[in-house]
């Protein structure tokens, strides 16, 4: 089953940043529609991400929601590990008959495996903040080539 919290849970961060550098508001609604996700989803991933730091969020009817820190300060690997809690990204086979020379130590040696994957994959994480990640963005921004002008055309002349 794919786990859809984290990139989720970093286009809300970087939803945010944005609309802070826009002078906008964000709201756990205005969030869900714009990444097309279950208000719900959005509310649960706000749990973590408030816990940690990452957002603020304030309540009532002209509640918003904004960046806990500065961008700068927010790294990629905080997001994931604020939404991902203790789950592995992948699970070994524990339950698995020790009948040969793999199936006696394939647990062992998946788990270490995946725990290398992990560092290195939080290590990469670690390397991109909030600041960096919209700078980039920014800059490959793709919304100016044909193709994406065309889609957004023909998406506006179906409605």
């Amino acid at each position: 089953m794919l786990d859809f919290r984290f990139p989720t849970a970093l286009q809300m961060v970087l939803s945010v940043a944005v609309a802070e550098k826009q002078g906008m508001r964000s709201t756990s609604a205005t969030l869900a529609a714009a990444l097309e996700a279950n208000p719900s989803f959005i509310r649960k991933l706000m749990v973590p991400l408030t816990k940690d730091g990452i957002i603020v969020s304030t309540l009532g009817r002209n509640g918003s929601i904004h960046l806990g820190r500065p961008a700068e300060e927010i790294t990629l690997r905080d997001i994931y590990l604020a939404v991902i809690d203790d789950k592995r990204i992948w699970a070994s086979r524990p339950e698995v008959p020790a009948r040969c020379l793999v199936s006696a130590n394939a647990c062992w040696y998946f788990k270490s495996v995946v725990n290398e994957a992990e560092q290195a994959s939080l290590a990469v994480l670690a390397r991109h903040t909030v600041a960096d990640s919209l700078a980039e963005l920014e800059r490959g921004d793709k919304r100016a080539c044909a193709e994406y002008g065309a889609a957004q055309e023909a998406e506006t002349a179906d409605k």
